[in-house]
């Protein structure tokens, strides 16, 4: 399948527009010795508050989000759970005591999980598909929706097959009457360990349900495609944006603060939820850096952001948790 897509060439798959991963004259050994000795403002000095709600049970009518901290969280929606990209294992690496998460973060495990109706796994990035997690998953899921050539990742670590359903840009997918998924552009990359880079895509996507209209924005640098996405199927209830571990050696893959805070302007989002922080240290900017600056920049557009402790649910048009807990 990934050889009949328009974004599959020369046994690669590749974004919308020319991206760089590293900007030109980035040397990869400095910026891996840099890696192992990030500065302490990285990491919280204490352990990062949380709340602890039940999940077992959907809020009767409404359509809450609940945040793991990092990209992971559940969306639970008028009877359905739908879980984007968890990470339940306390690190996002292949080597042990590497990428740890912060003290107090790991507060949810699966077993704290309602039985998933739809899994989304936006790439095969570590910190968005984790072994360990799906394998604790396996038998607690319905269905699967993921990007071009991660499926086999995923039956790999032990997902029924026939569970996947794999999925190209702008692919839709009816999951039941007035519910659908697309999935839609991101700007990133693709790799897991010594698998060559770019070999599966990496995806955002669109959720629908009967009304409701909601962002999942995986990984991506900013790019045109976040108008084109608003301009076919906004404007959303909520954009769920990655706005953290971005860096000036590699800025094209990721968002910073204000870009992230645009691309939900350039989205038509009534509120932008900012994620892919509070978690793990994967870049070198202090560990509360990209809320603060989040939150300045959608004041400055004056729009509507959310910023949950992991674990504080957020209730579309009910509640949007906007304290500054991480100050």
């Amino acid at each position: 399948m990934e050889r009949t897509s328009p974004h599959f060439r020369n046994g690669a798959f590749h974004n919308e527009v020319p991206t760089e991963i590293m900007v030109k004259g980035t040397s990869m050994l400095k910026l891996l010795l840099k890696f192992f000795r990030k500065p302490p403002q990285a990491y919280p000095s204490a352990p990062v508050p949380t709340v602890h709600n039940s999940l077992k049970e959907t809020p009767a009518g409404e359509t809450a989000i609940t945040w793991f901290g990092h990209s992971s969280y559940l969306v639970q929606d008028r009877g359905l759970n739908i879980l984007v990209d968890p990470v339940f294992s306390n690190r996002a690496s292949p080597v042990p005591f590497t990428v740890q998460a912060f003290q107090g973060s790991n507060a949810y495990s699966v077993k704290d999980l309602p039985d998933i109706d739809i899994l989304i796994i936006t790439h095969n990035h570590y910190d968005h598909l984790d072994a360990r997690t799906i394998r604790r998953l396996r038998h607690r899921v319905k269905a699967v929706y993921t990007s071009l050539g991660v499926g086999k990742t995923l039956a790999h670590y032990g997902m029924p097959a026939q569970l996947i359903t794999e999925m190209d840009w702008w692919e839709k997918k009816e999951i039941n009457p007035g519910t659908s998924l697309t999935a839609t552009p991101a700007r990133h990359f693709s790799g897991r360990g010594l698998l060559r880079r770019d070999s599966s895509l990496w995806s955002s996507f669109v959720y629908e349900n009967n009304g409701r209209k909601m962002y999942i924005g995986g990984d991506s640098g900013y790019g045109p495609h976040f108008k084109e996405i608003g301009k076919k199927y906004g404007p959303f209830d909520i954009a769920i944006l990655e706005s953290g571990q971005y860096n000036v050696q590699w800025p094209n893959i990721h968002m910073n603060p204000e870009e992230a805070v645009q691309a939900g302007a350039d989205l038509g989002a009534k509120v932008i939820m900012p994620v892919h922080w509070g978690k793990f240290a994967l870049a070198f900017h202090p560990w509360n850096e990209p809320p603060a600056r989040a939150v300045k920049a959608a004041a400055e557009k004056s729009m509507r952001i959310t910023l949950p402790r992991i674990g504080e649910q957020v209730i579309l048009d009910v509640s949007y948790p906007d304290a500054h807990w991480w100050e």
